[in-house]
């Protein structure tokens, strides 16, 4: 019997695949790992999913060396707008590597940002159907605006530019309303800027009587690093939110899933402050007007005095009655889909109970004897097997419309 090394076995392995892929091959894979070490290498590795089930299909380690990786990275993050990271779907060209003693692996040498532009657009066309599909994309509008929205949850990066932008811009108005400020820090950046937004939010609703509205911010900054404002479950979040949620997340391009659900959505975070100073200048110039004609009143003494005042009355009543009203109407929305989701639950569960209803029928022995088959039973129990019984033996078969007894003869 003939016998070779392990390092030839590898050797040979080496020459056919450098025979078998003498060129680059362009691959689709996902991203499920990516680091970059001191020398500026990435390491690197892609999978392939099952699209029915997320099962793994294949996996391997890759990589892009420093001179390549300086050139590919800045290029697809200029083009696609995102950063190169774990989860994106990705093309790129790779030669395929075998060493003896690392294994086998890629080399990544090209990347076509054109595909992931695609992939990327694709899932966020997704979401957003998502999102209207479950009615909740303009849940957060729907919310009201206070009349004076005075206290303020900031979710922001504590040390962001655009949260000290924003504190200044409400410090420094020349208007000197009163703002009441909280700041409930997070990660806005980055794969765990999501989670941390979310859990922010959810402070904010334990004590969501406290505040009149919710300010998200982030100033500054690459555009590579917005990848979370598309999220599904931020904006999930946002979108059912009692409070109205303002959106200033300091970008120039298309708008997010965030910006899209959020009640009011700006460009800056000074931007989300001069709309908030801006309501509160619609509300001192409502209660000017107000206090103008009560002092008119008050300082001239003719015959149309009453007629005024009436005036007046009406004027605060019918304000009044249009805040009740919008109050009504977002109840009225919110309750018709209440009913509408309980009716899609209770009409899902009852098709459910009809299959499986249907199951049991076509598998109990009343359907069987029905069509055609027999059950057979010795001293009352099933027969499953020839083992079962023995000669001798006084056994019962059952049909559709009866049962007889029988004698065993022979095994």
């Amino acid at each position: 019997m003939t016998s070779i090394s392990l390092s030839q076995l590898t050797d040979r392995i080496q020459e056919v695949l450098k025979f078998s892929f003498d060129a680059p091959v362009w691959i689709r894979a996902e991203i499920s790992e990516l680091r970059e070490n001191y020398n500026g290498h990435c390491y690197l590795e892609l999978i392939e999913k099952d699209s029915s089930s997320d099962a793994i299909l294949a996996k391997t380690k890759a990589t892009i060396w420093s001179s390549t990786y300086r050139m590919l990275k800045p290029y697809f993050e200029s083009s696609t707008g995102e950063s190169l990271r774990a989860g994106l779907n990705v093309l790129v060209a790779v030669t395929v590597e075998f060493h003896g003693v690392y294994g086998f692996s890629l080399n990544i040498r090209d990347i076509d940002p054109v595909f992931t532009i695609g992939e990327l657009a694709a899932r966020r066309l997704k979401i957003i159907r998502q999102l209207e599909a479950d009615g909740i994309a303009d849940m957060n509008k729907l919310v009201e605006m206070p009349l004076l929205p005075q206290r303020l949850a900031i979710i922001s990066s504590a040390t962001a530019a655009g949260y000290d932008d924003f504190m200044n811009q409400l410090r420094n108005d020349e208007n000197k309303f009163a703002f009441y400020t909280k700041l409930f820090p997070a990660v806005m950046q980055g794969e765990q800027a999501e989670s941390s937004i979310i859990r922010s939010l959810e402070k904010i609703y334990e004590h969501a009587e406290l505040f009149d509205v919710v300010v998200i911010i982030r100033g500054g900054g690459a555009t590579t690093d917005l990848a979370c404002f598309d999220s599904y479950e931020l904006a999930l979040n946002c979108a059912q939110f009692p409070l109205p949620i303002i959106s200033g997340i300091g970008h120039q391009r298309d708008v997010s899933i965030l910006d899209m659900v959020a009640h009011t959505s700006v460009k800056t975070p000074t931007a989300a402050a001069e709309f908030l100073i801006s309501k509160m200048q619609e509300a001192e110039i409502i209660w000017q007007d107000i206090l103008a004609d009560i002092s008119s009143l008050l300082k001239h003494k003719t015959d149309n005095e009453l007629r005024k005042l009436d005036q007046t009355k009406l004027r605060i009543k019918h304000t009044l009655r249009q805040l009740v009203m919008k109050r009504t109407h977002v109840v009225e929305v919110y309750r018709n889909r209440l009913v509408n989701s309980m009716k899609m639950l209770i009409a899902g569960q009852r098709s459910k109970l009809l299959l499986l209803e249907k199951s049991i029928e076509s598998h109990s022995p009343s359907y069987l004897l029905q069509h055609g088959y027999t059950i057979t039973t010795l001293n009352g129990l099933r027969i499953s097997s020839i083992n079962d019984i023995k000669k001798g033996d006084k056994i019962r078969t059952f049909v559709h419309d009866g049962g007889f007894e029988s004698e065993v003869i022979n095994e």
